[in-house]
């Protein structure tokens, strides 16, 4: 079978469709982007804002929504503690090992107070110097 050659009309007009670049419609009121509304049989675009819509023949309408996909964290260890550990005993449940760090709470003329962290139950205390 032999291919039938196409007129140079056939193929501008293929190009010129090929070039053809899907439009985004506006609402002329608010300006929000118009989205494909369903009347009955036909297709009008729509605004979700304020409700404006265009009547307009769509030859072909294609909706792509991409999602980007989240990073998850990974957890290596539950609970890990970066901090040094003294012995302190704790209020609440009498063990006597707790981690410790010291945070500037008050004016920089007076000392910083130190935090303690229970290594058990978890409960935090402080004591001022």
């Amino acid at each position: 079978m032999a291919k039938k050659k196409m007129t140079k009309r056939q193929k501008r007009a293929k190009t010129e469709k090929a070039r053809e670049k899907p439009t985004i419609e506006f609402c002329k009121k608010c300006g929000t982007i118009l989205v494909p509304a369903k009347k009955g049989k036909s297709l009008a675009l729509r605004c979700r804002r304020c409700g404006y819509e265009i009547k307009k023949q769509l030859r072909s309408l294609k909706i792509v929504e991409e999602k980007k996909g989240k990073k998850g964290v990974v957890i290596l260890e539950k609970d890990v503690t970066l901090l040094p550990m003294t012995e302190r005993e704790c209020g609440k449940c009498g063990n006597r090992q707790a981690w410790y760090w010291l945070q500037q709470t008050r004016s920089a003329d007076e000392p910083p107070t130190q935090f303690f962290r229970c290594t058990k139950c978890k409960g935090v205390w402080r004591e001022y110097k």
